[in-house]
């Protein structure tokens, strides 16, 4: 079936430093000694509570305050929780100091937070009595999944006094409001979210918060969100003129602007040349498609709401592909294939299109237009662990080629409907496992999360921060094959099926350059820079010289720039704005000896240097992908 779109997912855990250090990944060897270590709601069973405990207890709080407002759902997340309310007269930005401040009355009177088993009789009885509609739909829902469902609600206070609070919930929670910290927790922001996710229903006004165990770890995950704010690629994008979403078209089109431009076809020329000396062969294939192939590969049926309408050529419809998949496949079956031609991997850098809703866009990372690193390895049943060894081979030298060497890997396994023999089944999930035990990477196990179509490994990539973002995926197929009739011939001159393998390293241009300008907080090493050198003259006298030398340097390879016609002081100051590698200023004495005074961006003052030897070193740096 298709190839999977990554996602970026925050990390599950790091560590921030006390009195201003830099936030560090958790397994960096030389941690600081007054490290906190900030777990998922996932990681720590005692932080799940208390989130959940303080959705209640937000909830409980509004509706204090305001007493007109109907409340929803209120989960906890990975770093806090968030409650979805309908609120007729609205809710602003300046309401949640107050909202905050009754909470913390609240955990004060360490009220107690108490299950009580209902039938559903006195559940439905007890909603309709406080009117509570969404109440309503929640408990028809779950009754919907399981009749026999047991009805559980979690009272804050003494369900005997008319000031406790109830909801229909299946906890856990905190023993009392007393167990949460009042100091450990806070209101972040609003906004708006479709009831049950559905444009067609009511838009509700959702309330964000976080929780921890203390108030040092409030204080090092706000550190970690302004340190995160900073490095944000949307304003990065901006200030460094990298890229535009183009709203006037409708929004989630990516203009790439010439540094950026140039930032992506460093990227792409180097993934071309590596999966070339791999083995792979490039494909170009078309951007649209009759219907018929989405039909035979699944697309129109299982995937139709996430494609765009087509237009119609000829009296039939043609649609803009979501996949590369289906075309990669057709390539395969324009010839015949015998055993010993296998195993084939088709390499391309495809661009596809796919309907998001407009409240779903986010940067770079959630568009409506991208191009995937994509890649299809079609081979026999015995080189599926040899096949996946050399993809993993393969992203841990890109992403180290890119900085980045902490991974979280997870193999899903076989779910309860799927196609394919057991045999095939069994074999693949075994090959999946050999292979990252050949690399030595540890992996969790998601038993029954793999497609329909096959088992999968996902690889997050651990940034600079320590947020872990989903990128690389390797999917197995048995399911394509069999819709297109691939065949290849065996030993026994027989048709047998080919196993394919869907695989994406960054999984999206667009979503990995995001991810490059938020790591490397806008300062690209200097072989990934768009401009690798400024070249600043201290007067208009020397432009001629500045030219000359920067005309050297593109004739090497160098990608520099002059820029003049401001003090040298202010030159500096916007080269550094702009992130540049190096900066070079020239003056009389330059002039006279042919060198440069050498700046960088990341170590200052570099002394004066032959124009030569830093045409050189620029050259080594980039090469060997170190800094100046």
């Amino acid at each position: 079936m298709p190839c999977p779109c990554s996602g970026v997912q925050p990390g599950r855990l790091f560590v921030a430093a006390r009195r201003g250090q830099a936030a560090q990944a958790v397994d960096t060897p030389a941690a600081p000694a007054e490290a906190i270590a900030l777990p998922t709601s996932d990681e720590s069973e005692e932080l799940l509570r208390i989130r959940h405990s303080c959705a209640h207890i937000m909830a409980m709080a509004v509706q204090r305050l305001h007493p007109d407002v109907r409340v929803t759902v209120g989960p906890w997340i990975e770093r806090g929780f968030y409650y979805d309310f309908d609120t007729p007269k609205g809710l602003k930005e300046e309401d949640l100091k107050a909202i905050k401040k009754e909470m913390q009355a609240i955990i004060r009177r360490d009220l107690p937070l108490t299950c009580e088993e209902l039938s559903v009789e006195e559940a439905r009885r007890r909603i309709e009595e406080i009117q509570e509609p969404y109440k309503l739909e929640i408990l028809d829902s779950i009754l919907a999944r399981d009749p026999s469902a047991t009805i559980t609600v979690y009272h804050i206070g003494d369900p005997g006094k008319p000031d406790h609070w109830w909801d229909l919930c299946a906890g856990p929670h905190v023993a009392s409001t007393g167990k949460i910290n009042p100091a450990a927790f806070n209101l972040e922001r609003l906004s708006g979210a479709y009831w049950r996710g559905d444009e067609t229903k009511a838009m509700l006004t959702r309330i964000y918060g976080t929780a921890w165990q203390t108030k040092e770890q409030l204080k090092a995950y706000e550190r970690f969100l302004a340190e995160a704010k900073r490095r944000d690629h949307r304003k990065l994008g901006q200030e460094l003129d990298l890229f535009s979403l183009n709203e006037g078209a409708g929004g989630g089109l990516v203009l790439w602007h010439p540094k950026g431009a140039m930032v992506r076809h460093i990227i792409e020329t180097y993934w071309k040349e590596l999966h070339l000396q791999h083995g792979y062969q490039l494909l170009y294939t078309p951007h649209i498609a009759a219907s018929d192939l989405w039909k035979t590969s699944g697309h129109l049926d299982f995937y139709r709401e996430n494609m765009f309408n087509g237009i119609e050529v000829e009296d039939e419809e043609w649609l803009v592909k979501p996949m590369n998949c289906p075309y990669h496949v057709s390539v395969y079956n324009t010839s015949s294939h015998s055993h010993r031609d296998l195993p084939v991997r088709f390499a391309e850098l495809g661009t596809v299109y796919r309907y998001e809703r407009s409240g779903t866009l986010h940067g770079l990372f959630r568009v409506r237009g991208f191009t995937q690193d994509d890649a299809h390895i079609f081979c026999l049943p015995t080189q599926i662990a040899g096949e996946i060894r050399g993809v993993l081979d393969l992203v841990q030298e890109v992403m180290g080629a890119f900085g980045f060497s902490r991974y979280e890997i997870n193999l899903s396994t076989r779910p309860e409907k799927s196609v394919g023999t057991d045999e095939i089944w069994q074999l693949a999930e075994e090959s999946l496992g050999q292979a990252l035990q050949a690399k030595g990477w540890a992996y969790q196990v998601d038993a029954g999360g793999g497609a329909f179509y096959g088992p999968k490994i996902d690889i997050k990539v651990e940034d600079a921060i320590g947020r872990r973002w989903q990128c690389s995926t390797i999917q197995l197929d048995f399911n394509l094959p069999q819709r297109f009739g691939m065949t290849y011939v065996d030993a026994q001159n027989t048709k047998q099926q080919p196993i394919m393998i869907h695989r994406a390293i960054f999984g999206s241009i667009e979503r990995f350059f995001g991810i490059l300008v938020e790591n490397y907080a806008g300062a690209f090493p200097l072989w990934l820079a768009p401009v690798q050198c400024r070249i600043l003259p201290v007067a208009d006298t020397f432009v001629d010289y500045a030219e000359r030398v920067a005309a050297q340097m593109r004739g090497a390879g160098v990608r520099a720039e002059v820029i003049s016609g401001e003090r040298i002081a202010k030159l500096i100051r916007n080269a550094e704005k702009a992130k540049i590698p190096v900066m070079c200023v020239v003056g009389n004495n330059e002039v006279e000896a042919n060198t440069l005074a050498v700046r960088t961006y990341s170590g200052g003052d570099q002394g004066s240097l032959a124009v030569p030897d830093v045409v050189a070193r620029i050259q080594e740096a980039g090469r060997m992908r170190i800094p100046f």
